[in-house]
């Protein structure tokens, strides 16, 4: 079946893994308007082409993919989001419903189940494989369990102030790229410490290559 009509954007930042999904896509007929190489490219390239599914990995430089699935969905028109990750943990796969994902793909599933998902997410519904279908089915019949990764707490300023950290930028640095002063900046900083129980930036990034947060 072709699938002409359905525009989609590719976020990856393995250059091979989008071009591979390229192909994959056209051969199907899709319409890959685009590639995005991280989180910032990807919400810029969005804004630009208003694509009707963004396939996004979870794990991108700049911005990770919770971030870009949580500001995509905030876009108007919002594109569909499908997730497509190597990640088969229940904490990353309820953030990512949580965060407004559509769907939720891992990468060792065969092409086939892409394409399907491709089509059902654009088609508005959701499609969620084995592992993904678990957790929520797990999700749903224990409402009350907490999430175990203290990063799905932090508020979208403070999500912005950890990728920063973890970038390698100094507390100064980070109030000038987000136009804020120092002490909010340090203040901001001291929370996102707090919050994810690390007590200095080599333990922030430690954290965040552990969770797969930064490359």
């Amino acid at each position: 079946m072709a699938d002409s009509s359905v525009r989609v954007l590719i976020a990856d930042d393995h250059t091979m893994v989008r071009e591979s999904l390229a192909g994959l896509l056209r051969g199907a007929g899709v319409d890959v308007v685009a590639q995005a190489a991280d989180g910032v490219e990807t919400l810029q390239r969005a804004q630009e082409l208003h694509p009707d599914v963004v396939v996004t990995d979870l794990s991108m430089p700049g911005l990770n993919g919770l971030e870009v699935i949580r500001r995509l969905h905030e876009q108007t028109p919002a594109p569909r989001v499908l997730v497509l990750t190597m990640h088969q943990e229940d904490e990353y796969i309820l953030q990512a419903v949580r965060a407004g994902a559509s769907g939720y793909v891992v990468k060792d599933s065969p092409a086939a189940e892409l394409l399907a998902a491709v089509r059902d997410v654009h088609a508005g519904r959701g499609y969620f494989g084995p592992q993904a279908a678990r957790a929520l089915a797990e999700q749903l019949r224990h409402p009350e369990r907490e999430l175990g990764d203290p990063y799905g707490r932090l508020t979208a300023r403070e999500r912005e102030v950890f990728h920063l950290i973890a970038d390698g930028l100094t507390t100064k640095e980070i109030a000038r790229r987000l136009a804020i002063s120092v002490k909010t900046a340090e203040n901001h900083r001291a929370r996102v410490l707090d919050k994810l129980g690390v007590r200095n930036s080599a333990e922030l990034v430690r954290y965040a290559s552990r969770k797969g947060l930064v490359d």
